[in-house]
């Protein structure tokens, strides 16, 4: 794909989504944090529905580090995963509470050493909190990625990589929750809505169907 088809893929998705960001609810860096951790391998919808109670009992690092495992646990039970989750968001609240006085670290390294957090939550953090120019490359961007070929890659990481790298930097910030929104709504896993997609004209995976 060259450089000015990848450019008119983004600015149509911009254009369709102005203002594009998490559809996960919070109010403050660390229950973004949290929401995150919670999210892999569930939906948004469900996360919110679990946080909703969370934080209705501990809204921040020094409360929810105070929690009991069982409440924790009782608290996001709808969610896949919940038990390992549970002790993964209450040990990362009370790192994050006694070693960074409940204040979310603006660094990778930082980030990826709390439990249940890893690159894609670091990315995700240091975009929407900090607006740093990364792309967190989930189930979504990674089947766009490589269905339109917009930068085509083996697993995440080389995907993530040529991202960054062949994304036009009027769209870098904004290019992860453009293409999820996408990818979650329109370019979706099975029978993609190539009816109403903004960017069919400019899309190859029409090749791919044809071949």
């Amino acid at each position: 794909m060259n450089p000015q088809k990848r450019f008119k893929i983004f600015e149509a998705l911009s254009k369709a989504t102005p203002h594009p960001t998490t559809e996960l609810i919070y109010q403050t860096p660390f229950q973004l944090l949290i929401a995150v951790i919670l999210s892999a391998q569930a939906t948004d919808k469900s996360v919110n529905k679990a946080t909703l109670l969370l934080f209705s009992k501990a809204p921040n690092a020094k409360q929810l580090a105070q929690m009991k495992l069982s409440d924790v646990e009782l608290c996001i039970k709808t969610i896949g995963l919940y038990k390992t989750k549970a002790k993964n968001i209450l040990e990362t609240a009370k790192i994050i509470n006694k070693e960074f006085q409940g204040e979310i670290p603006q660094d990778r390294l930082a980030l990826e050493a709390l439990p249940g957090v890893g690159r894609k939550t670091a990315n995700v953090i240091l975009n929407t909190i900090f607006n740093e120019p990364t792309i967190a490359v989930d189930t979504h961007i990674f089947r766009i990625a490589n269905r339109i070929n917009l930068a085509p890659g083996e697993n995440v990481l080389q995907v993530e990589k040529k991202l960054i790298k062949l994304t036009p930097k009027e769209f870098l910030q904004d290019a992860h929750h453009l293409l999820i929104l996408h990818g979650r709504y329109t370019c979706i896993a099975r029978q993609p809505k190539c009816g109403v997609c903004v960017i069919y004209d400019l899309c190859e995976y029409k090749k791919k169907l044809k071949n």
